[in-house]
C-alpha cells in the first residue's frame, strides 16, 4: 500500500491555533469581524486537512457555521480543527472557536463550523484520501455522521457545468 494512503487516527491531523484579536480585527461594536472568524476557520480547516492528506486540499464546502457567542478585541481566539470524517477524495473538518481572556483565563466557546475540503494531486485535480482509523466508538459514531452529512451534500449539489469549460 502506497503510504500516502495509510489510514490516520483522528489525533494526526489535529491544529490548534491562538491569535490575539487586534483593533484592526473588530468592527465599532469591539467584536471581531465575522469573515475574519470564517478565515481562521478555514485556514486552520485546511492545515488539518493537509495534515491528514499530505497533499494540498481546497474548500469546496462550509456546511454549517454558528457564531454564538462575539469575540472581543483584546481577547485570545483559539481555534480547534479536527476531521470528522474522511470520504474517497475528500474530507470534513470540524473547527471550534474558543475566546479566551489572557489576563483571567476565562474561555468560552464562541463558533463552530464544518468544512469539506477536496485533496489535490500536482495536477490539480481530486486525488485519494488516507481513510480514518476509528479507536473509539465516539470516532466511530463521528465518521458515521460525516457520512450521513455528505450524503445529504451530495444530493443537495446541484449538478452543473461550468460555461468557460472549466
Amino acid at each position: 500500500m502506497n503510504d500516502a494512503l495509510k489510514g490516520k487516527t483522528f489525533e494526526e491531523s489535529m491544529v490548534e491555533t491562538a491569535e490575539l484579536i487586534q483593533p484592526n480585527d473588530g468592527n465599532h461594536l469591539g467584536n471581531v469581524f465575522g469573515g475574519k472568524v470564517l478565515s481562521m476557520i478555514d485556514l486552520t480547516g485546511a492545515m488539518a486537512a493537509m495534515r491528514h492528506c499530505r497533499t494540498i486540499v481546497v474548500t469546496a464546502s462550509m456546511d454549517r457555521v454558528d457564531f454564538r457567542h462575539p469575540i472581543r478585541i483584546g481577547t485570545l481566539a483559539i481555534v480547534k480543527a479536527r476531521l470528522n470524517g474522511a470520504f474517497r477524495t475528500s474530507v470534513e473538518v470540524g473547527v471550534d472557536i474558543f475566546s479566551e481572556n489572557p489576563l483571567t483565563g476565562a474561555c468560552c466557546k464562541t463558533c463552530t463550523a464544518l468544512v469539506t475540503y477536496v485533496a489535490l494531486d500536482n495536477k490539480g485535480r481530486p486525488t485519494p484520501v488516507p481513510p480514518l482509523i476509528c479507536r473509539t466508538p465516539q470516532e466511530v459514531e463521528r465518521q458515521r455522521a460525516a457520512e450521513e452529512r455528505k450524503r445529504q451534500r451530495d444530493q443537495e449539489r446541484p449538478r452543473e457545468s461550468c460555461p468557460n469549460g472549466f
